[in-house]
């Protein structure tokens, strides 16, 4: 058995751009960091026959990215009639309002702050172009915003940043709550066991074919790292950069500070349990 099958989600290996199913295309956009991996994925999604396409997180405002986006669509025969975000975070949203202008489309969100448009969106919001159909997730826990796209017809979810192709997610405080996050992950466990979801296609990294392991390896993570937590403030390390410095030894220290935002997460967390006292 190879490395990458090893791995929880099966994550395809080979070039993370170009089609991951019969109705999702990505783009990857010019962006890799530490906490972006590859880059961002910025999803068309589309009907195989159909001449009208919908773009999931069109990312960065990077004009070269964004028209990439659009000369793909164009020479599958398609056109961009809608823009979903997954949630605000600029990797993901910052291009959003000047693709909507080079589209003319309006942008759907849960944040409002985040429309152009009058619509926006809700957890069971169904969204039909062009005979495609995908059915609007909350997701919140990342982000508050955060929300998934599940395309029955392909047996997929796009995930955003709510489970990553590779690594973990950070569960952002203050906006990220780790309790929703929970919830979320057990949502989307219920779409692999009771609508036969098996692809994840996550904002960043490769394509998942295991949807259910990778939720279940993300559930038994963060059980982990809370336990981890909690062991580290009853051994005495009371501050988050101690708690960090304990748990996360085995990081690099580059993603420290998002190792940090996780932790007060945790610690919320384990205070409003019970499991640990209030500072």
């Amino acid at each position: 058995m190879s490395d990458a099958q090893s791995l929880p989600g099966q994550p395809r290996g080979g070039v993370l751009s170009g089609p991951a199913t019969a109705r999702a295309v990505n783009v990857l956009a010019p962006n890799p960091s530490a906490m972006t991996l590859d880059g961002t994925n910025t999803w068309i999604v589309s009907e195989p026959d159909s001449e009208l396409a919908v773009v999931i997180d069109p990312g960065p405002l990077d004009d070269t990215h964004l028209q990439a986006v659009i000369d793909t669509a164009e020479k599958a025969g398609k056109r961009v009639a809608l823009t979903l975000l997954t949630h605000g975070h600029p990797d993901h949203a910052e291009g959003a309002a000047r693709f909507a202008e080079l589209t003319c489309t309006h942008v759907r969100a849960l944040d409002p702050a985040l429309r152009l448009g009058d619509e926006g969106l809700a957890a069971g919001n169904v969204i039909r172009v062009g005979g495609l159909e995908m059915r609007v997730v909350a997701t919140p826990g990342h982000t508050a915003d955060s929300l998934c796209f599940h395309l029955p017809a392909d047996r997929a979810v796009l995930t955003g940043d709510t489970i990553l192709g590779r690594g973990t997610t950070v569960v952002a405080h203050p906006e990220g709550r780790l309790g929703d996050y929970l919830d979320s992950l057990r949502r989307l466990r219920s779409l692999t066991v009771d609508d036969g979801v098996h692809t994840v296609l996550p904002g960043h990294g490769p394509v998942l074919d295991d949807a259910q392991g990778a939720v279940e390896f993300y559930l038994a993570h963060r059980a982990h790292r809370l336990a981890q937590v909690e062991t580290a403030v009853e051994n005495g390390h009371r501050t988050v950069a101690e708690v960090v410095a304990h748990v996360y030894a085995d990081v690099d220290r580059t993603l420290w500070p998002a190792a940090e935002l996780s932790v007060r997460a945790q610690l919320e967390y384990l205070r409003e349990h019970g499991l640990i006292e209030r500072n």
